[in-house]
């Protein structure tokens, strides 16, 4: 009996030190990658210039991670109330939100009806969030009341689509872009775009059809979306 606990034993301490040697190495995958920071400033310097501009979305940093990309933007929408509006979906880039100012209806879901592909030189596909679609509506699409504070998680190729705005909606956007589809962003970039009225880099309103002017130009804004 004695002799088959101690074989037993040997049997358990061998395939542990099997698994041991067995255990992969990790290594990070951004190696010595620096950390990234973006002061509210900054933040609110977009914001500012959404509103006297009439500007949507606007990529602050698109920071490369390994692995993905990683964007920071901040979205400024105005009052709606439209259950009609256009949906937007993404086929590479998912999304957070996380609300700073104001209200809005969100309508989320995968099912789309009447898709419509979104042209490869629109501002939004070639410098914020890559390929995707317009389409009509959400089928079973799930509603939600978004205030400040709220966070919303958006998958690619999940549709979302603000029915109703109250007066204004703005958030801070993570873009999380695995497949690298989108161009980098750096602090010494968004400098440079903040000089400028933001028309050649914002998506939606003016920035999506107007050439990039100097800054305190005029504007010539087609809405919020």
């Amino acid at each position: 009996m004695q002799k088959v606990l101690m074989g037993v034993v040997a049997t358990i301490t061998f395939a542990v030190v099997v698994l041991s040697a067995q255990e992969k190495e990790y290594r990070p995958t951004c190696n010595m990658c620096p950390g990234t920071y973006v002061p509210n400033t900054e933040i609110q310097a977009y914001v500012k210039r959404a509103i006297a501009n009439r500007l949507t979305d606007q990529q602050i940093r698109q920071v490369d991670i390994g692995k993905a990309n990683v964007g920071i933007a901040v979205v400024y929408r105005g009052k709606i109330d439209n259950p009609q509006a256009t949906v937007a979906e993404h086929d590479l880039v998912s999304e957070v939100y996380h609300v700073i100012d104001g209200s809005a209806t969100l309508v989320l879901g995968p099912d789309l009806v009447g898709k419509e592909r979104r042209p490869s030189t629109e501002t939004t596909v070639r410098l914020l969030n890559g390929p995707g679609n317009n389409s009509k509506a959400i089928r079973n699409g799930v509603a939600y009341e978004i205030k400040s504070g709220d966070v919303v998680v958006i998958p690619a190729g999940t549709g979302h689509q603000f029915t109703k705005i109250d007066d204004h909606v703005a958030y801070v956007m993570v873009r999380v872009d695995p497949d690298k589809v989108t161009p980098h962003k750096t602090e010494a970039d968004s400098k440079a775009d903040l000089l400028t009225d933001g028309r050649g880099t914002a998506g939606g309103g003016a920035g999506a059809t107007s050439p990039a002017q100097p800054a305190g130009s005029p504007g010539r804004g087609r809405g919020n979306r």
